[in-house]
């Protein structure tokens, strides 16, 4: 019968570590790997498995790393989690009866939550927020350095119903201080890489794009004000991002005699997207068939 290993990469996490680990009871193997963490990590997963492996802590390769505890994974399927993660109860039924059907595929994504200061999120693009973590030994791995990036599989994919629950944000500064040293400086990176064309304007674009595709476009105001701040923050860090790829570009110099004059028509066109977007959601909660008619009208003539 085939046996699951579930892969475990941890920092500085004895304040979550725990439960990430009793719910990977229900494996046949628990790997940890601990990146050099200077608290009671390793001692409190030591309660839990024998197989505690120790490398040093490199958070720009922060993914690439994890591929250090699949290879030492004896099972057939591999489970891989954060720290702060956890399997549902749900999740691992589905999983021990998946395994016991001759299924085809190599890998499968696995819905998670999202409980970010306190709540669960479940819009602003956080929900169902699907993972790729599970997948047979020897057919997954990550490829790419940038921070975020999916273990690519070799072979079919397929999708689970149940839940990875995710711990993530608990407080602000844990939020700022995971995207100005690990995630932005990533994310800045991987555009450049990509052939990113900078552009002076999108100091309001990035952060202004990331706030309707949150708040609007992904209904992060269903999530109501946690969904408002989410989607500022990640606004925040748009904007962080486009700072440090101007930083990375030698803080290039923008000559323009119209500067103000452009500027206030990037702020004008900005001002009209919100005005879109907040008109367009207010639309689509107005279920009289007639007044939303009406309502479609009076917004053509206030665009025009």
């Amino acid at each position: 019968m085939s046996k699951i290993s579930v892969v475990i990469s941890a920092y500085n996490e004895e304040e979550k570590i725990e439960a990430c680990l009793k719910s990977a009871l229900f494996a046949d193997e628990i790997v940890l790997v601990d990146n050099s963490s200077t608290d009671k990590t390793a001692e409190i997963a030591n309660q839990y498995t024998k197989n505690i492996y120790k490398q040093k802590n490199d958070p720009s390769r922060i993914d690439i790393q994890k591929n250090f505890g699949f290879s030492k994974a004896t099972g057939d399927w591999i489970l891989s989690l954060d720290a702060d993660e956890e399997v549902s109860k749900e999740l691992a039924d589905e999983i021990k009866v998946l395994i016991k059907n001759n299924v085809k595929e190599s890998g499968f994504w696995i819905p998670r939550k999202n409980f970010t200061f306190g709540k669960w999120i479940e819009h602003t693009g956080w929900y169902p927020d699907h993972q790729l973590r599970f997948f047979r030994k020897g057919k997954g791995r990550f490829l790419d350095k940038h921070v975020h990036e999916k273990i690519k599989i070799e072979g079919e994919v397929g999708y689970l119903k149940n839940h990875i629950l995710h711990h993530n944000y608990q407080t602000i500064p844990q939020f700022v201080h995971r995207a100005i040293d690990l995630y932005c400086p990533s994310e800045a990176e991987y555009l450049i890489d990509k052939g990113y064309i900078f552009s002076p304007f999108d100091a309001i674009r990035f952060p202004l794009d990331e706030f309707l595709s949150r708040f609007f476009t992904r209904e992060g105001y269903k999530d109501g004000f946690h969904g408002l701040m989410l989607s500022i923050l990640m606004a925040i860090y748009r904007f962080i991002v486009f700072a440090l790829i101007w930083e990375k570009q030698g803080f290039k110099e923008v000559k323009d005699d119209n500067f103000l004059k452009n500027t206030a028509k990037e702020l004008k066109r900005a001002n009209k997207e919100i005005m879109f977007w907040t008109q367009e959601e207010k639309q689509k909660q107005i279920k009289n068939p007639v007044k939303k008619n009406l309502y479609k009208i009076s917004r053509k003539i206030r665009l025009n």
